[in-house]
C-alpha cells in the first residue's frame, strides 16, 4: 500500500464527508421552508376563513384515508386503479412521503 492511494482514500473520504454533510444541512433548510410553507398556508386560511379552512381539511383527510386504503388493500384481479381511487392514492402516497420528509428532517429546526 503505497502512499499516493492512502493520500487518495483519504481524500475520497474527506471529500465523502463534506458532501453528506452539505446534503444535510441543504435537506434541513429545505424541511423548515417547508414546515414554515405548510403553517403559514394554514395561517392565512384561517385568517380568511375558518370554515373554509375546516372544509378544506376535513376534504384532504377523507381523501387520505380513501387513497390509504386504496393503496393497503388488495386490488382486484385485473383492476387497476382508476380515476378517483388514484387521484386519492396519489394524495395519499404524497402526504406520507411529506410526512415522512419532516419527522426526519424537521425535528432539528430550530427556527420555530
Amino acid at each position: 500500500m503505497g502512499v499516493r492511494s492512502v493520500v487518495k482514500d483519504v481524500g475520497e473520504f474527506l471529500v465523502e464527508l463534506v458532501g453528506e454533510a452539505v446534503a444535510e444541512v441543504v435537506l434541513s433548510l429545505l424541511a423548515c421552508a417547508l414546515l414554515g410553507l405548510l403553517a403559514l398556508t394554514v395561517y392565512v386560511s384561517w385568517s380568511f376563513s375558518p370554515r373554509a379552512t375546516l372544509a378544506g381539511a376535513g376534504l384532504l383527510s377523507l381523501a387520505v384515508a380513501h387513497g390509504a386504503w386504496r393503496t393497503l388493500r388488495a386490488p382486484a384481479k385485473g383492476r387497476r386503479r382508476r380515476g378517483l381511487a388514484a387521484l386519492t392514492t396519489v394524495v395519499f402516497t404524497t402526504t406520507a412521503a411529506t410526512a415522512a420528509f419532516l419527522a426526519f428532517y424537521a425535528t432539528g429546526c430550530g427556527c420555530f
